[in-house]
């Protein structure tokens, strides 16, 4: 397989998941805000509104939360990976 078929491959599988577990989290949130709001407000406009608004704000933060998260387990498992300590020896 091509390099660039490998990239294609690798990377569109991590950034399905990543916005199928973002779809499914606004989901979640809009059902949880609409259902608080309403519940506070009693109206069904004011609920549906607030539910509109602010998780679709916070969605859009988790998706890039995420993406920041993957990659700084990225970097963390990089770290682990490399030597401990490089010394300099002057003879």
């Amino acid at each position: 397989m091509s390099a660039l078929k490998q990239y294609v491959h690798d990377h569109g599988a991590r950034v399905d998941q990543s916005l199928l577990k973002t779809i499914t989290f606004a989901a979640t949130h809009f059902t949880v805000a609409f259902t608080v709001a309403y519940l506070l407000t009693g109206d069904i406009l004011i609920g549906g509104l607030i539910a509109m608004v602010e998780p679709a704000i916070n969605t859009v933060a988790y998706f890039f939360h995420e993406k920041i998260w993957a990659r700084h387990q990225q970097n963390a498992r990089k770290a682990t990976a490399a030597p401990v300590s490089l010394q300099h020896r002057t003879s």
